[in-house]
């Protein structure tokens, strides 16, 4: 049944984006330490990126780790580290057989060359000009940092006369935005929480919205497909009146 639903469901053009919360409570839920919390999400990952590229979507944007997450304990953002680089080891062959360009996008120098070069590596082994799906893993990123940081880049460019004011415009802006898509079509947010924690905050003008109770570990293919189906079937005006 379920594969007959996955079958039928197709969204090419779609861009998606989830803020994969819920780690640490699902850790402590189940008498866990929080790193097997982490664990077990990057697990869910895998299924949803299948899913993903079945359904044809455009690209799936995942929030791995904030700016704000650098205050979390010290031996929390170790063992996150050393995640990071065994969840690209044993994932990217099978992204490779999918066709699935990798992408990271944040400021992620301060994990340390182990982890930047694994990332590095990554990309160019799934450096597809034509992927079947693109995936974009959110690293060390904040939505109000990369609009500061494109600003002062747009500014510097036009003092170096390489852009003129005139030239400024929705679609300049986004190209000078380290994520790696223009509009958003939906957001899902994992974990029960109603905020969007600073999530590609010029990508989401007219994104739709979803919010689950369900804890990352425990998000399932099922209500992955639900949560796409709901978006399929939204009628999505863009400000203007429908009769």
């Amino acid at each position: 049944m379920a594969e007959s639903k996955q079958s039928s469901l197709n969204l090419p053009g779609i861009n998606v984006a989830i803020i994969m919360d819920g780690n640490g409570r699902w850790a402590k839920k189940n008498t866990l330490n929080v790193t097997s919390g982490h664990q077990k999400g990057v697990d869910v990952v895998r299924t949803i990126v299948e899913s993903a590229a079945k359904a044809q979507l455009e690209s799936l944007s995942l929030y791995a780790f904030s700016t704000e997450n650098w205050s979390r304990p010290k031996n929390e953002i170790r063992g996150i580290k050393k995640l990071i680089i065994s969840a690209i080891d044993s994932q990217v062959p099978e992204l490779i057989d999918q066709e699935v360009r990798l992408n990271f996008f944040g400021d992620y120098s301060s994990f340390g060359d182990d982890v930047v070069g694994a990332i590095c590596k990554a990309e160019k082994a799934t450096a597809f000009q034509d992927p079947r799906l693109k995936l974009n893993i959110a690293l060390g990123y904040g939505g109000r940092a990369d609009i500061i940081e494109a600003t002062k880049l747009i500014a510097s460019d036009i003092k170096l006369e390489k852009l003129s004011v005139d030239d400024v415009s929705s679609d300049t802006f986004f190209r000078y935005l380290k994520a790696p898509i223009n509009e958003l079509d939906l957001l899902i947010r994992t974990g029960g929480d109603h905020r969007i924690s600073n999530f590609l905050l010029y990508h989401l003008a007219y994104t739709e919205i979803q919010f689950t109770n369900t804890l990352w570990p425990d998000f399932t293919q099922d209500e992955f497909i639900k949560c796409l189906e709901e978006f399929s079937n939204t009628e999505r005006r863009f400000g203007k009146r429908t009769l």
